[in-house]
């Protein structure tokens, strides 16, 4: 039970109407991020990608699917596990309700694993998933994108992620990067972000800011301790 001050309803809504005055300069804040982000250079993709997908061999280009635009999910499945991360498990639960209204916006979306497809197939099936997944397995691109660590970097103990070198986590990472493509057919990469900086598309999350209690995660091994897979946990 949280312990909190409990006021009048004038009182309440003083406090609340000056917080708001916070919550509209974190808006404005965000707003000029988000146009700083959008005006960034971008880096030709000149190195050709294939992945296996349920409709075969599809490059990077052919992603888009006819839009300018691309957004690739990094979603942690090696390939020697039987199941992939429940915490990118987390993320899909939220993205596999609204992609389709991406598709709206001249945006195309779909998830990325090193793991074969049938793994991905068997696994999306259990979830209930209608997302696009592919697999990225005897490719460069998750390497090069930051969320695969090399041979090399696990015997280092040390691999590049989010921009700098840091203690290597053995496999697999998460993040998501956004490609453009344009009408003579040339990719870019124009942006990727991991670590905490995919917590702005985990909806759950921002449902769970808006609580009392938030995200109920401190004191615990690591933060999304409590996270299952949707299908285990006790009803």
């Amino acid at each position: 039970m949280v312990k909190h001050a409990v006021v009048s309803h004038a009182e309440w809504t003083e406090a609340r109407t000056r917080f708001l005055a916070k919550e509209k300069e974190f808006t404005r804040l965000r707003d000029e991020l988000n146009r700083e982000r959008r005006e960034l250079p971008w880096e030709r993709v000149d190195k050709q990608y294939v992945f296996d997908g349920p409709n075969g061999k599809e490059t990077l280009a052919e992603l888009f699917a006819g839009r300018h635009q691309l957004i690739i999910q990094h979603f942690m499945f090696d390939p020697s596990w039987e199941v992939p991360c429940k915490h990118c498990s987390f993320w899909a639960d939220g993205y596999n309700g609204f992609f389709v209204h991406l598709e709206q916006r001249d945006l195309a979306f779909a998830a990325v694993s090193r793991a074969p497809l049938v793994k991905l197939m068997a696994f999306k099936q259990r979830m209930g998933w209608t997302f696009k997944w592919l697999s990225s397995f005897g490719s460069d691109f998750n390497y090069d994108y930051q969320v695969s660590e090399t041979a090399e970097e696990k015997a280092k103990g040390q691999a590049y992620y989010n921009y700098h070198m840091g203690k290597s986590a053995g496999s697999e990472r998460y993040g998501a990067s956004v490609f453009y493509r344009d009408d003579d057919g040339s990719v870019f990469h124009t942006y990727s972000c991991y670590a905490r900086g995919i917590d702005m598309v985990n909806a759950a999350y921002h449902y769970l800011d808006l609580t009392p209690e938030g995200r109920q995660e401190e004191g615990l091994p690591y933060p999304q301790a409590w996270v299952r897979l949707h299908d285990e946990y006790a009803r």
